[in-house]
């Protein structure tokens, strides 16, 4: 009798950690869908704030001849790409101690930081693109971990809503369109805060999510009664289990060293493996994260290069004709929204080895590093892609780029988190991932001159640098050509070993 009511509330303490995990996986859903990636929305809000007039003064009128007077707002245009470059900059250059406050500080307060941030940033529009959709989002990766199986996939979908929340500039600016005031809707965003408060002291630890999830692990704000009965639970089962080796070996020595407490056997398990997780250092040197951040540095200059010279290349190909540009602004921003539907296939993509069986000797680290090639190989292929259809000045086919874009950053950043995560150990994901965006900022810094250059030098017309940009990124190929020699050398090695031990 005992039993069955034991076995009854088992499947009651799994239905309720099932619904608190999928509870946990909708509310970060809706952080990076809502908060995350409005930085993306730039090219939305540009049109509003040109039509409040801001840079107004750096419109000049020239007088072409016959009394003919035409308003040139390329100055206007230029502080607006200023803008964004510089906040795109601060960003990613914050990245890194911010990863290293997620690593040491753990969920709880890396959200905290976010809240007031999200309140007090809203207001400018510079500010708008800095931390605190980072933040959430960073927290938010974690949640993978509590779905084995589908790991990736759910990185890659949390991807594409952050992709997809460039939309909420584009509400503003519908909504704005209708007269509303852009500090009210900025008020009214910052006061969703509250939200995010919610969700992080109910469905989120306090500290980090570990891979892989220990049976019985818990989080979030509940019942303390609860949780001390199914520890004691837990207690009392590995009791039994003690019991019955003592029985079984009927060895002393190891009944005393097996006798150790439960409080004391994982701080011993956590010493062992920190013996075996590899150091920060040895993780920066390796050749695995010097590619990846070539890689990421590359194709992250030209979506923030795109999103920083976007308007003024609408303006020109549209011979500054505002509907037509607002028309095209709507249709960027609608396409941004489809970033969550393509999403997932990047993860599927990554998580398409987990149901196969691991070849002898394999390990499931390795099985998941060999479905990066090919994820890394269709990034830099749609990075090609993209440049190359938006060096081409026929605005039809601004349509095609814009799919290609939101394609392949939803691909990008998905599958940089699902890398860091999956070849790093988890104690470093917060600072490697940080680290990788800090040092691609770096590159950003190029943005200030090859922005001179196009306002100065080329008239506005970006083409040629997207030229090169797409010649610039075939180096990223050498990413997942590395990681295909090197799983391929890993695995004669260890066919060689199996021939070996069976001789």
């Amino acid at each position: 009798m005992g039993i069955e009511v034991r076995n009854e509330e088992e499947k009651m303490r799994r239905k309720r950690v099932k619904i608190r995990h999928w509870l946990t996986l909708l509310s970060g859903f809706m952080d990076n869908l809502c908060f995350s990636g409005i930085v993306y929305g730039w090219a939305s809000l540009v049109f509003v704030l040109k039509a409040d007039g801001f840079f107004a003064h750096h419109c000049v009128n020239t007088t072409l001849g016959d009394n003919v007077t035409k308003t040139d707002c390329s100055a206007q245009d230029e502080k607006f790409s200023m803008v964004m470059s510089m906040a795109s900059f601060c960003n990613n250059i914050a990245r890194f101690p911010l990863g290293y406050v997620f690593d040491r500080f753990g969920t709880a307060v890396t959200r905290l930081l976010a809240i007031p941030d999200q309140s007090v940033l809203l207001f400018p529009a510079l500010s708008c693109l800095m931390t605190s959709g980072t933040l959430f989002y960073t927290s938010n990766a974690q949640v993978a971990n509590l779905f084995d199986g589908h790991r990736s996939t759910v990185i890659n979908i949390y991807t594409g809503a952050f992709d997809a929340s460039a939309a909420v500039f584009l509400m503003i600016k519908l909504l704005h369109g209708r007269g509303g005031s852009l500090q009210t809707l900025f008020f009214l965003l910052s006061s969703c805060c509250v939200l995010h408060l919610l969700s992080t002291i109910f469905l989120m630890p306090r500290g980090h999510i570990p891979y892989p999830v220990p049976p019985k692990y818990n989080y979030g704000l509940s019942c303390r009664g609860r949780r001390r009965r199914e520890e004691e639970e837990e207690e009392g089962e590995v009791t039994e289990m003690k019991a019955d080796v003592m029985e079984t070996c009927g060895s002393e020595e190891r009944a005393a060293g097996e006798g150790a407490s439960l409080k004391e056997q994982p701080k011993l398990l956590s010493e062992q493996e920190r013996v075996r997780v590899p150091g920060f250092r040895s993780c920066v040197l390796s050749l695995f994260f010097l590619w990846h951040l070539l890689w990421m540095a590359i194709i992250q200059f030209s979506h923030f290069l795109f999103l920083g010279t976007i308007n003024p290349k609408l303006n020109k190909l549209a011979n500054s004709d505002q509907n037509q540009v607002g028309q095209y602004t709507n249709a960027f921003g609608l396409i941004q929204i489809c970033g969550v539907l393509c999403s997932p296939f990047n993860g599927l993509i990554l998580d398409r080895h987990k149901r196969r069986p691991l070849a002898p000797g394999e390990t499931r680290q390795e099985a998941e590093v060999g479905s990066f090639p090919l994820s890394l190989f269709l990034t830099s292929l749609q990075c090609v892609l993209f440049c190359a259809c938006f060096s081409i000045p026929v605005l039809p086919l601004q349509y095609l780029t814009f799919a290609l874009q939101v394609i392949n950053s939803s691909f990008l950043y998905g599958g940089h988190q699902a890398f860091i995560i999956t070849v790093f150990p988890s104690c470093h994901f917060g600072k490697l991932s940080g680290l990788i965006m800090s040092l691609s900022s770096l590159m950003l810094l190029l943005q200030f001159p090859v922005l001179q250059v196009i306002q100065q030098w080329l008239d506005g017309d970006p083409l040629y640098v997207f030229v090169s940009l797409a010649i610039l990124s075939l180096l990223t190929f050498i990413h997942p050509l590395h990681i295909h020699l090197h799983c391929r050398e890993r695995d004669n090695q260890r066919r060689a070993k199996l021939e070996v031990d069976l001789q």
